[in-house]
């Protein structure tokens, strides 16, 4: 199966959506290890951007190493997007998203920063009118987000973290969604003129070397003491980096944005699951619940555009 039936069938965007969430989804509880690991404090926002500079400069560095070697021979000659559109992608998918993120989630816990994390998929949904005119909001596409967003709201609940509030932590989280939601939509459309591995790999080392730019004046270099269990999550960090929005990217170049949007509520559910695993944290059996609202959402949604396509199918065979 070539690699864009592959994106577009519905057992692959399953597949590869929860992959590319549940790598995701292990991000933080790694990040967490990774802190403890190199003794950096939740006020130290420095070391917290120097160290995120180090994950995505790496990260790019393997994804653009990866299309040298393997993507490059098949594709023959490419296409890239000009310096400028590639730091529009850069600043808005990478530096500003985790910019915002690292600071934010220093600042913010409990139920509230799984819902403000979770409202990626909204941004991404809203900011691809933009770009496309053709994707409309539908009522059973909101239904579909509000059911998602029930369900990271009940892995919230499921944890114990029931405070209710809104300060500059959960803003600048909102910010990092905001930005994440605009840099999906961005990469999908500069995906139309450059090999999405080219084009990510790119942009998220870009996208680090701006992060080391404004941490290292004041960090150093090389301020931690690295091991090889450090080097380990920080390897790791990377490669999920790749990965994650290696395949993201992919999904969203071949498919409809309302359509894999939903998937993006997995994240703080596999980051519950993962936490309790590499953490230690307790998990609760709302966890049950809030998978299965958010499985309910993504039925919603895909049943949503099925419809419409059956509808647009139906009117094509229609026409004399």
């Amino acid at each position: 199966m070539k690699a864009e039936n592959w994106f577009r069938h519905p057992a692959g965007i399953v597949v590869s959506s929860a992959v590319a969430t549940l790598l995701w989804g292990s991000a933080m509880p790694v990040i967490k290890k990774g802190y403890a690991a190199l003794d950096i404090e939740a006020a130290n926002i420095s070391e917290q951007w120097l160290f995120a500079g180090y994950r995505f400069t790496l990260a790019g560095m393997l994804l653009v190493l990866f299309h040298y070697l393997f993507q490059r021979k098949k594709s023959g000659s490419e296409q890239r997007i000009r310096k400028g559109r590639l730091g529009r992608l850069a600043l808005i998918q990478t530096f500003l998203q985790y910019l915002l993120l690292y600071v934010g989630l220093s600042y913010s816990t409990g139920i509230q920063g799984s819902i403000i994390v979770g409202s990626t998929s909204l941004f991404q949904m809203l900011s691809v009118r933009m770009f496309d005119s053709s994707e409309r909001l539908t009522l059973m596409k909101i239904s579909g987000l509000l059911l998602g967003f029930a369900g990271i709201a009940a892995a919230g609940i499921g944890n114990g973290n029931m405070e209710i509030s809104f300060g500059w932590g959960e803003l600048l989280l909102l910010g990092s969604a905001m930005f994440g939601g605009v840099g999906n939509v961005l990469a999908r459309q500069e995906s139309k003129n450059e090999p999405v591995l080219s084009l990510t790999g790119r942009q998220m080392m870009l996208g680090g070397i701006m992060l080391l730019v404004i941490s290292v004046p004041v960090t150093g270099l090389a301020p931690f003491p690295m091991d090889g269990t450090t080097f380990l999550y920080l390897f790791y960090l990377a490669l999920l980096s790749a990965a994650g929005f290696g395949l993201w990217n992919t999904i969203m170049k071949y498919n409809e944005v309302g359509r894999v949007s939903m998937y993006l509520f997995f994240i703080p559910v596999f980051g519950v699951i993962l936490s309790s695993l590499i953490l230690g944290e307790e998990l609760s059996g709302w966890i049950l619940v809030s998978l299965s609202l958010v499985v309910s959402g993504i039925i919603i949604v895909n049943r949503s555009v099925s419809d419409k396509r059956l509808k647009r199918l139906k009117t094509t065979n229609n026409t004399p």
